[in-house]
C-alpha cells in the first residue's frame, strides 16, 4: 500500500539523509515522496525518483507539510533536524513536530529513528549498531 512520506533536513543535515534515503531507496520508491524545497531536489537527483517539492523550509514549506499533516494526507515524517544549529524558523520546526505528535504521525529525527521506522532493525532483537556521531 503506498504511503505518502516526507523527508526534510536542515543544511547540516541534507547529506545524512541521502545517504540515508540511498541506503533505503528500495523501500521508499514504492512510495509517494514529499520533501521541502532545497532536500526535494537533492533527494530526487540521488534517489532518481520523483519527489513533489513543496517551498523551502524557511520560506513556509514546513507549513505546508504540516497543512498536508492537518489535511490527513501524510503518513510518516523522516526530518533530520540539526539540533546545534538554531534555525529562523525554528517555530515553524516545532509546530510541524507538534502536528506529527497531534495527529500521531510517526518521526523520524535522526538516521538511528529513520532505520528503526523502517525495518533495518526491529526493537525485539535490538542488536543495531547505532553510528555515533563526532563533533
Amino acid at each position: 500500500m503506498q504511503k505518502t512520506i516526507a523527508l526534510v533536513a536542515h543544511d547540516h543535515k541534507k547529506k545524512d539523509l541521502i545517504d540515508w534515503a540511498l541506503t533505503h531507496k528500495n523501500r521508499l520508491e514504492g512510495h509517494k515522496l514529499v520533501a521541502t524545497g532545497t532536500t526535494g531536489g537533492l533527494v530526487a537527483d540521488a534517489l532518481q525518483l520523483p519527489v513533489h517539492r513543496y517551498k523551502s523550509g524557511p520560506l513556509g514549506g514546513d507549513q505546508q507539510i504540516g497543512a498536508l499533516i492537518s489535511e490527513g494526507g501524510l503518513d510518516a515524517l523522516v526530518f533530520f533536524w540539526d539540533p546545534l544549529n538554531p534555525a529562523p524558523h525554528d517555530p515553524d520546526v516545532k509546530a510541524l513536530l507538534r502536528l506529527c505528535s497531534v495527529w500521531n504521525i510517526p518521526v523520524a529525527c535522526n538516521r538511528a529513528s529513520a532505520d528503526l521506522m523502517f525495518g533495518i532493525e526491529s526493537l525485539e532483537n535490538m542488536q543495531y549498531k547505532r553510528e555515533v556521531p563526532i563533533y
